[in-house]
């Protein structure tokens, strides 16, 4: 049986859609764990059948070591993927640049 919070992150990492990332921390925020990126870690260890390739370093970057696992898992869902760096089919559209007061 799964610990509590190791199934709270099942539910937020499974209700990631296709095309679409959440870094750790914003799984952690999710599952009810603020500030507890690496308690996703430690329930990622514990979890199967989740698309645990759809949770991305806060920097949106892939861990050297998980590069070769997870950059053609993200490419299937329609994520761009250039080297370590993935950009999502979904995501937030550019910040305008502001406008400098001459």
């Amino acid at each position: 049986m799964l610990p509590a919070w190791a199934t709270q992150v099942r539910q937020v990492i499974k209700a990631i859609p296709k095309g679409e990332v959440l870094s750790y921390s914003q799984v952690a925020l999710r599952a009810g764990m603020p500030g507890n990126p690496r308690g996703v870690v430690r329930a990622l260890k514990l979890l199967k059948g989740v698309p645990w390739w759809r949770v991305v370093r806060a920097d949106r970057t892939l861990a050297k070591e998980m590069v070769e696992a997870q950059a053609p898992r993200l490419r299937r869902d329609g994520v761009r993927v250039e080297g370590r760096r993935v950009h999502p089919a979904k995501a937030p559209p550019p910040r305008p640049k502001r406008q400098s007061k001459s």
